[in-house]
């Protein structure tokens, strides 16, 4: 697996990102995969920000090799977030959920790598334009928040590739060797997995939801709550109870009140697999072990290996 202008820009070995998951991405996991050869993310949006300086520090800690955070826009602290990434002098920034112009020329102005995770053609010129290093094109097979517009990774990021100049790192539905090969046939410089590094040993998730995704195929996901942020979630008693509600034509108000407080943390942090909310990607059907990150990243690069061996008999 050779580098790219991705692997030269955060100064890593292998072109493989972990996704900055909310209650899944703590410092064990990101630290993991930064010593593994790729790049790890903390992610910030589910720590208040004594938590988030904590992680940050144990992370510097767990591994001497390039690691960076997510910070969701829409966090409501995200200034005191940002002011402990210049203090405790994080060098890459992956933000989501909101506004690149935000942050970016902030963040850049510190010296900080600034990456913006974009769903559409649109936005990844407005992130480009905002100054980013880097996009994510994240598809619409994603677990977690997601994009309203539903286009496929497939789709996604050949259409981002010919319209934007700075590296493209694809995301979603990607969890095995021959997926990252398709995407970078598809012209990504990089991918970034989330699904694949819930069920690893390091992720903060409950052992319930790390066994539960190994257990489900395809179909057993849907994205919806797209009158707030697009969620993809197994289906479980919650998601039906919510699926009940939408028939029943119930209100966005009524929506909210079921959905209620900390049902991801419910969920995916504290292991509640009927009251949850578990997040998760289409490709958890092709997951169906949780393995130490080790153990993932060196098959990833074999089977990426393999594949691309076998290219040539096509």
């Amino acid at each position: 697996m050779k580098g790219s202008q991705i692997t030269k820009l955060f100064n890593i070995v292998y072109p493989i990102i972990q996704g900055g998951m909310i209650w899944v991405s703590g410092y064990k996991l990101a630290a993991a995969v930064s010593n593994a050869g790729g790049l790890g993310l903390i992610g910030a949006g589910s720590m208040y920000p004594d938590v988030f300086r904590e992680h940050v520090q144990k992370c510097k800690q767990a591994t001497d090799r390039p690691f960076g955070v997510n910070i969701p826009m829409l966090y409501p602290n995200v200034e005191e977030l940002m002011q402990i990434i210049i203090e405790e002098n994080v060098k890459i920034v992956f933000t989501s959920a909101g506004n690149p112009k935000t942050w970016t020329t902030f963040l850049k102005e510190k010296g900080i790598t600034v990456v913006h995770v974009v769903s559409s053609v649109k936005f990844a010129l407005k992130a480009q334009d905002a100054g980013v290093d880097a996009v994510v094109a994240e598809g619409f097979e994603a677990g977690g928040h997601n994009g309203r517009e539903e286009t496929t990774t497939l789709a996604l990021v050949p259409m981002v590739k010919e319209e934007i100049k700075i590296p493209l790192i694809a995301a979603g539905g990607i969890a095995t060797g021959e997926a990252i090969l398709a995407m970078r046939i598809l012209g990504a410089d990089a991918v970034q997995l989330g699904s694949r590094f819930v069920a690893s040993a390091e992720s903060s998730a409950h052992d319930n939801f790390k066994q539960l995704i190994a257990k489900i195929g395809d179909g057993e996901t849907y994205l919806t709550l797209k009158e707030f942020a697009p969620v993809r979630l197994i289906k479980n008693k919650f998601f039906f109870e919510l699926m009940d509600l939408y028939q029943k034509g119930a209100s966005k108000e009524t929506l909210k009140e079921k959905l209620g407080r900390a049902r991801a943390k419910l969920g995916m942090f504290e292991g509640d697999l009927n009251e949850g909310e578990l997040e998760i990607g289409q490709v958890a059907g092709l997951i169906h072990e949780v393995q130490p990150v080790a153990t993932i990243m060196n098959n990833l690069i074999s089977t990426y290996n393999n594949a691309l061996k076998n290219t040539q008999n096509l």
